[in-house]
């Protein structure tokens, strides 16, 4: 498993070796970074743990990527398990509709792996994707309507349908109660 810690003591001890490196004052760093020089020794000494905010304005003072400056060589897990109390994985979150992403961060460039739940009367429009992309609908509990440009089809628990992406769409719960989908959208190869 990966130790956030011990990354986190890798990255300031590299800021300080590439500092010292480069005869860099913490003076210096400042003015190239933009981040005070007050932040930046604690950071060297591992007083502070810095936000990704600060570590990408140091990284680009040193002209170095953001997984350079980080240095970790640190093997992804064989499993990758994104948890239910994850709040992370809450994308939209209001009175009509929770958006909870399953799949892991990375990999959304390929596929994305989604639950909703839309409360009665609640939908989820989307503007078209990419040329190509489509997404695949599982109605796990109550009804729902799926627009897909001109298209539309009604499902219940249990229905599943597949659509293109690249127009406009939409979800909607046509029920009384509420209505648990799972989605996954599948974006073309580059």
């Amino acid at each position: 498993m990966v130790n956030i810690d011990e990354i986190a003591e890798q990255a300031c001890r590299r800021v300080r070796d590439l500092r010292t490196d480069r005869k860099w004052s913490l003076e210096n760093l400042a003015e190239r970074s933009g981040v005070s020089r007050s932040m930046l020794s604690e950071i060297e000494r591992g007083r502070a743990n810095p936000t990704l905010a600060v570590t990408l304005k140091i990284a680009r003072a040193f002209e170095i990527s953001l997984s350079d400056l980080v240095d970790a060589d640190i093997a992804p897990p064989a499993i990758e398990v994104v948890r239910s109390s994850d709040e992370n994985s809450l994308y939209r979150q209001d009175e009509d509709c929770e958006i909870r992403t399953l799949s892991p961060l990375q990999l959304e460039k390929d596929v994305e792996f989604y639950q909703i739940k839309l409360a009665a009367g609640g939908e989820l429009r989307s503007s078209p994707h990419f040329e190509g992309t489509r997404e695949f609908i599982t109605v796990n509990k109550g009804r729902a309507q799926i627009e897909s440009d001109e298209s539309t089809v009604s499902l219940k628990s249990g229905d599943s349908a597949t659509y293109p992406a690249d127009v406009k769409h939409a979800i909607m719960n046509v029920g009384r109660s509420e209505t648990i989908v799972f989605l996954i959208v599948i974006y073309p190869s580059s």
